[in-house]
């Protein structure tokens, strides 16, 4: 692999792990801001669930006769508005699965481009400030895959839900919160640790 080749990878390497790191931020964000809503979901169900067994002729509330259906119509809609908040929010989360996947896709291709006149020395090759071509791939091959993996597991649970289902809807909050990975979560920060000396280097 000539000096050209391998600056070129470099470089491409280096979009790779900023795009990482910047989607990582976004990524989090993203996941904070659905975990009230999710609790909202949690609430909502319990509430349509003591709404169901709240037997209205036999309370002072009798004098409303559509005040059952009114209030279940209510928090039906709430749920609704809920579930939309969520599928925007798996939007937000499927833009960075996209961008990650894409600059690792654009690495892995001009890596490939130049893999039959890549010596393998030259790729298991490390320096005190790169990590070797072939360990980045990698890293960024895992980090690609995790963020797959989270979006089509979460995505999936959203999928799933019904606003009927009050059960399914109750126990969302903990599912959700289950898919959680925070060994892998933790691999992907150090990941960018190793490679920041590199990437900050000109």
């Amino acid at each position: 692999m000539s000096k050209a080749t391998l600056l070129s990878l470099h470089q491409a390497l280096k979009r790779s792990f900023q795009s990482l790191e910047q989607n990582q931020k976004v990524w989090n964000s993203v996941l904070d801001e659905c975990v009230p809503l999710m609790g909202s979901l949690g609430n909502l169900a319990e509430q349509l669930l003591a709404l169901n067994n709240v037997q209205m002729v036999s309370t002072p509330l009798n004098r409303f006769p559509e005040l059952h259906e009114r209030l279940r119509f209510k928090l039906l809609m709430a749920v609704d508005t809920v579930l939309d908040k969520l599928s925007e929010k798996m939007c937000s989360l499927q833009a960075v699965r996209d961008a990650v996947g894409n600059q690792v896709m654009a690495a892995f291709q001009l890596y490939e481009q130049h893999a039959v006149t890549s010596d393998l020395t030259t790729c298991l090759q490390r320096s005190a400030i790169a990590p070797s071509v072939a360990d980045m791939l990698e890293w960024l091959q895992d980090a690609d895959r995790y963020y797959r993996q989270q979006y089509l597991r979460r995505k999936t649970l959203l999928q799933a839900l019904k606003p009927n289902d009050l059960s399914d809807l109750q126990s969302a909050p903990k599912r959700w919160e289950a898919l959680a990975t925070p060994d892998r979560e933790d691999i992907i920060s150090d990941t960018l640790f190793r490679v920041s000396l590199f990437v900050d280097s000109q």
